[in-house]
């Protein structure tokens, strides 16, 4: 018996490495189920983004009947502290501990956060539509409630996966900081593509008291998963908190100088912002497509995201071995941009031919293009974050990301209603509005093509600039 388990764990160790991507960041110090288990923090927050993006948007908007705009502004609202994660990422380097703890203080403050919003976002909702007995409710009350909610949600979100990312990133080695990040984004995936499903089975038959009990369930099992995750994952050091408190405080600004004077990464974050608008502005809209344009049931459009998910983890796939292999991450960057335009194109023809099938392979393909670019663009961050500051880092790639995200959802929601307020003698079919929001981000997706190359030559004409002395020091540089 004892042969068999040896045996058995020899083999997943063998292909841990092979099919999951970041799997041999593992070491005899940090072993891969210890990784597994802080990674549970991401599963958290994949399902988070499900219940928001997800399953909340198409709910509001089809069984509540809440206007598109009103939606796009309440999964808007957690960009208000998206700028933020900068700060959160510098303070978590710099915390001053009697225990020498700096990041599991800020994972347990944004679970509390994740848990008060879902404790009452069902309620708010329901009062926001005046579904039954709410109905003589005051406005107000469901709008503030409601806002309130996703605000404490995405607040929770953006804190215990910009500190989390960091404590793993404190796990490993530095050299292997991308691998273990990577890891990090993959278990997101899976925890996206595995909440989907489950979402969508409990939903099946929908009804605004089971709605209530699967948002307040997840309330539970995140705090359940992050105290999982968190649990003797980073030690109480005395000596380091005794440097801490001896240490010179530096300040937010003049860590922030540094890191925006890196040669390279003012760039860096534009081109990250130009692409995660033109990946971005489809996650409002691509549920309520899929049921008002061809028909999805609310199990069948929650199952979408699971599609989306799919096709990120393909990519991330893909990404790792091609950056294992040397590739340059921005050229990555790039392909992947451009393979999320043809995925648009598909989505916006489903409606006129081939249905369903095609719709399929476009949101495949946008997850596809989201995954390398994605990666890509978080390892070229990581790389060029200055020595003791990887939060910051980290912080910064999130920044852009989760604000141009929620401003690119916000303005989809707009151009949408826009569109459908038109008069009805202006000819526009049922699916011209999502159409134009989902043309807009290849337009997007161009400018960020473009960018990329611009990146490119102008890291390769500082290299030829550059004495060969010095450029073969591989100082800190986006690369």
């Amino acid at each position: 018996m004892i042969n068999l388990r040896d045996m058995a764990l020899r083999r997943l160790v063998t292909l841990g490495p092979r099919y999951l991507p970041f799997a041999d960041v593992a070491t005899d110090e940090v072993p891969l189920s210890r990784l597994l288990r802080l990674s549970l923090f991401q599963v958290t927050v994949g399902m988070a983004l499900v219940v928001l993006v997800g399953t909340l948007n198409r709910v509001m908007i089809v069984e509540l009947a809440v206007p598109a705009t009103l939606v796009s502004g309440m999964l808007a609202l957690p960009l208000l502290f998206a700028p933020f994660r900068t700060l959160i990422g510098f303070k978590s380097d710099t915390h001053r501990s009697a225990l020498g703890l700096r990041r599991a203080p800020y994972i347990w403050k944004g679970t509390l956060y994740q848990f008060g919003g879902f404790a009452i976002m069902p309620f708010a909702l329901l009062v926001l539509s005046g579904y039954g007995e709410a109905i003589d409710a005051p406005r107000w009350i469901g709008l503030s409630a409601a806002a309130l909610s996703f605000l404490l949600v995405g607040a929770g979100v953006h804190m215990v996966q910009t500190v989390g990312l960091a404590l793993a990133a404190d796990l490993v080695k530095d050299e292997d900081h991308p691998k273990v990040v990577g890891l990090m984004y993959v278990m997101l995936l899976v925890g996206m593509a595995l909440s989907a499903v489950i979402y969508g089975a409990l939903l099946s038959n929908y009804t605004p008291g089971r709605l209530i009990q699967v948002i307040q369930g997840s309330a539970v099992v995140t705090v359940a998963l992050n105290l999982f995750a968190l649990w003797k994952q980073e030690a109480r050091d005395r000596n380091r908190a005794q440097q801490m408190a001896l240490a010179r405080h530096e300040t937010f600004a003049a860590a922030w100088t540094c890191l925006t004077q890196t040669p390279g990464m003012s760039l860096l974050l534009v081109l990250i912002g130009f692409g995660t608008f033109g990946f971005g502005m489809a996650d409002v809209l691509l549920e309520p497509y899929g049921g008002q344009a061809l028909g999805f049931s609310v199990a069948q459009t929650t199952l979408l995201t699971a599609i989306l998910a799919t096709g990120t983890l393909l990519g991330f796939g893909i990404a790792s071995r091609t950056l294992g292999n040397g590739r340059d991450p921005i050229t990555l960057a790039a392909y992947g941009a451009l393979i999320g335009v043809p995925g648009f194109l598909a989505i916006i023809l489903s409606s006129l031919m081939i249905g369903a099938p095609l719709f399929v392979f476009g949101i495949l393909a946008v997850g596809l293009g989201a995954g390398l670019f994605g990666h890509a663009t978080l390892t070229a961050t990581i790389r060029a974050a200055p020595e003791g500051r990887v939060g910051l880092s980290l912080g910064a790639w999130g920044a852009v990301q989760a604000t141009c995200a929620g401003l690119g959802v916000l303005l989809a929601g707009l151009v949408r209603d826009v569109l459908v307020a038109f008069p009805g003698d202006a000819g526009l079919h049922m699916q011209t509005p999502y159409n134009v929001v989902f043309g807009i981000e290849m337009l997007f997706l161009v400018a960020a093509v473009i960018m990329a190359t611009s990146l490119v030559a102008n890291r390769d004409r500082r290299r030829d600039a550059a004495p060969k002395s010095v450029s073969q020091t591989h100082s800190v540089e986006v690369s």
